[in-house]
């Protein structure tokens, strides 16, 4: 059954070209179901081979030769895949999580004039990530790492007609280029001191190597991850990634893109498990970051801007986690993610799908009765991200905050206050769009529905993934078997045993619960009881409201360092160019034109005046030998 796992990649694949090459000429229906069967085909292999691995733990990695790819005296690098406990679990997430974003998309794209083009894209998209994921080294990582850069280009422009869609298309592109460049030196310094890059190979002798040389392997694989999972300061993509169609949002922050980093460094763990100093900048930057975007959450009112200041938080747990060697929790956070957060963007895309394209919170308010459906699963949601038990979010992100406990109270703090924050601003989305009156227009009001069962269906799924998604990771001092820690135990080099006793588990369990309590319920009391809404016009916020509802003008601070200085230097070097060096060029050349058309004249056409010019020539020849 393993050896079936090309097939995997290879159906989106196909239903990318035949969507890219005979999308315009089917219909939208058999364009749709083309491009979900592909990715349905997929996640039932992935099933059958993570069920295989199962029965057969004695093996634990299985690797499928394909082809030779780079072969040269020095550098053999061969095409295969690596099945292991890690790579499938992220398999069944890829294309579980695609597969229900697909069916979402048929009806939510329904009406779109490019229907087969977005089908396109979807599936080259999942085709990359599951690329990066099976690749047995780090240069097929980098491969679908970059697949899924593109993809993300083209999905978040998908609607090109509009100028800010393409900057924000741009944008990601160019700032995950900088990360990827990290990436690129970190991949290049591990084949120069490892002499492979092949995961096998050079995590059996990655021990031996030298602490300083592994420090800056870890940290320069880490600034690839701060890129493509949106960390400090390479986060500030992410959020403008909400130009592109929700179903987009949906699988770049759930299933795909922002979690290639979490994979990356979980795979990479051996580097990051032997540099504790690489380790503590990944739990600096990752709590720094949870931190940041959360409070960033608390006055956004565009409900796909929430989502996304969420996951930027999310993110930042999840390496908190990383850094402090919680490997298997993080990876348990990024499955629970994937089910709330697929989940909160659907339903975002529910409700704008009703509203008529609205994303303003500000002009929503009582859609419950109008959208029981959508509304019913984005409350499951939202108590699932917000850590309220038994929901699958309290189980993963309470266990990243109490290893991060065992390894420093003060991280421990503040990812706590973040979690809090996220209690907050999720239950605002969630008051301020389905509470009390409607603020919306008499039209919108006329015109709000439920969603089709294409929309509702993956809800409904997604929501009872939310709700169950917690029993992967039980506590173990509950008298549970912990599956998702024993199910990556072979892929953690280093393994970060509980030291808590069982009461300062139960006391951090109840400080997470009670804290998220408490902030609910002042959301409830600001929102509903108080009836208290954000400002009409954003130029009405004062003091530190404004500075937070504007993202502490980072953009504007990258603007003012960085985009207008490089404008000024291509603004000299053009002036340089077009007045200096173009000036030299064409003067060379204006010269030539200019002696050329006075030496031609010298060409008469009457013999006359060829035999004078050669008595001449033979007069000064004889003159200048004689004076010799």
């Amino acid at each position: 059954m393993i050896k079936l796992v090309a097939l995997i990649p290879l159906f989106p694949l196909l239903g990318f070209l035949i969507n890219g090459f005979f999308g315009k000429k089917i219909s939208k229906g058999l364009s749709g179901t083309i491009a979900s069967l592909a990715v349905l085909a997929s996640f039932i292999i992935s099933i059958l081979i993570f069920v295989d691995l199962e029965e057969h733990k004695e093996i634990t990695s299985h690797i499928v030769p394909l082809f030779s790819w780079i072969n040269s005296d020095t550098l053999k690098i061969p095409f295969e895949f690596l099945v292991d406990p890690l790579s499938s679990w992220f398999l069944l997430i890829i294309t579980g999580i695609g597969f229900l974003i697909h069916i979402y998309s048929m009806g939510y794209m329904h009406d779109d004039e490019g229907f087969a083009r977005f089908f396109t894209y979807l599936n080259l998209f999942i085709f990359f990530m599951l690329l990066l994921v099976l690749g047995n080294n780090y240069l097929i990582m980098f491969v679908g790492w970059e697949g899924v850069g593109l993809c993300s280009y083209l999905l978040i422009g998908f609607w090109f007609k509009n100028t800010a869609y393409n900057n924000a298309a741009k944008k990601a592109f160019i700032m995950n280029r900088v990360g990827d460049l990290g990436f690129l030196l970190g991949i290049i310094l591990i084949f120069v001191t490892f002499g492979s890059i092949s995961y096998d190979q050079v995590f059996s002798i990655a021990s031996g190597g030298n602490h300083a040389t592994v420090t800056a392997i870890a940290l320069l694989l880490f600034i690839g991850a701060m890129g493509k999972s949106a960390q400090l300061p390479l986060y500030t993509w992410l959020p403008d990634a909400m130009a592109g169609p929700t179903p987009v949002s949906a699988l770049i922050h759930a299933a795909t893109m922002v979690t290639a980093g979490i994979y990356m460094i979980v795979r990479s763990n051996v580097f990051y498990s032997m540099s504790e100093e690489a380790s503590q900048v990944v739990a600096i930057v990752g709590v720094t970051t949870a931190l940041f975007a959360a409070t960033i959450g608390l006055f956004q009112n565009d409900i796909k801007k929430v989502l996304a200041y969420s996951t930027v938080s999310q993110l930042g747990l999840m390496f908190l986690g990383l850094g402090v060697g919680a490997y298997s929790s993080s990876v348990f956070h990024v499955t629970t993610h994937a089910f709330f957060k697929a989940l909160l963007f659907l339903g975002a895309g529910s409700v704008i799908h009703a509203m008529g394209g609205e994303q303003d919170m500000r002009k929503m308010g009582g859609l419950k009765k109008a959208l029981p459906v959508t509304f019913a699963t984005m409350l499951i949601g939202t108590i699932a991200i917000s850590g309220i038990p038994p929901f699958s979010g309290f189980f993963s992100k309470d266990e990243i905050l109490a290893h991060t406990y065992e390894h420093s109270p003060t991280l421990w703090f503040f990812g706590q206050v973040a979690s809090m924050l996220t209690a907050f601003y999720m239950f605002r989305l969630l008051y301020l769009t389905f509470y009390r009156k409607f603020r919306g227009t008499h039209e919108q009001e006329h015109h709000l529905h439920e969603s089709p069962k294409s929309m509702t269906i993956p809800l409904i799924v997604l929501a009872v993934l939310a709700v169950v998604g917690g029993a992967l990771g039980l506590p173990e001092f509950w008298g549970t078997t912990n599956w998702m820690h024993h199910h990556l135990d072979s892929i953690i080099v280093h393994k970060n045993p509980s030291i808590l006793n069982h009461e300062k588990e139960w006391m951090l369990m109840g400080i997470a619960v009670v804290s998220a309590g408490a902030t609910i319920f002042f959301a409830y009391m600001v929102y509903i009881k108080n009836s208290i809404l954000p400002e009409a016009h954003d130029y009405k916020l004062t003091g530190i409201k404004k500075v937070i509802y504007n993202k502490y003008y980072v953009d504007e601070i990258y603007d003012m360092i960085i985009r207008k200085p490089l404008d000024a230097m291509s603004e000299a070097y053009k002036y340089i160019d077009t007045k200096f060096i173009d000036a030299i060029v064409n003067g060379v050349g204006d010269v030539v034109n200019g002696s050329s058309s006075v030496v031609r004249k010298l060409q008469t056409g009457h013999i006359g005046f060829y035999i004078f010019g050669m008595v001449l020539g033979i007069i000064a020849i004889l003159f200048f030998t004689f004076i010799k």
